[in-house]
């Protein structure tokens, strides 16, 4: 059993971050997990809300052009991801969007899912992640 494990919500698979806001306030948002989101190469990991970025007080680090799903260029912010289940409490670089997936407040993209063990770990009525063994 992983570590993490969130239900499939509209039949896709999903995890759940927390954002620190600023006020001290968190903000825990579900994020579609799209492995077809990205590369391993990508500038950034997840593509959230642009309106979390800054309300998060993240930091605008580049600008990236995308194709696909969203097209033109896009702010990047560094933000601080927290996933407790995992220990994982990083700035990772996002991609700050007007709109996200309807039923969702982002993706985390294959670049981000990478850094875990993910799947549905035997339960195909749920996604998961753990933490990769240090090499």
């Amino acid at each position: 059993m992983p570590s993490a494990q969130w239900l499939l919500q509209n039949d896709r698979a999903v995890i759940e971050i927390v954002l620190a806001a600023r006020g001290g306030q968190d903000l825990v948002r579900s994020l579609m997990a799209d492995t077809g989101a990205g590369t391993r190469q990508s500038v950034f990991q997840l593509i959230v809300d642009e309106t979390d970025c800054l309300q998060c007080g993240a930091i605008l680090i580049d600008h990236v052009q995308l194709g696909g799903a969203y097209s033109g260029v896009f702010p990047v912010y560094l933000l601080n991801v927290r996933i407790a289940q995992v220990n994982f409490d990083e700035p990772v670089p996002v991609v700050g969007v007007s709109q996200v997936p309807q039923g969702f407040d982002g993706i985390a993209g294959f670049k981000f899912l990478n850094r875990f063990h993910y799947g549905n770990f035997g339960n195909p009525d749920s996604f998961g992640l753990d933490l990769l063994p240090l090499a």
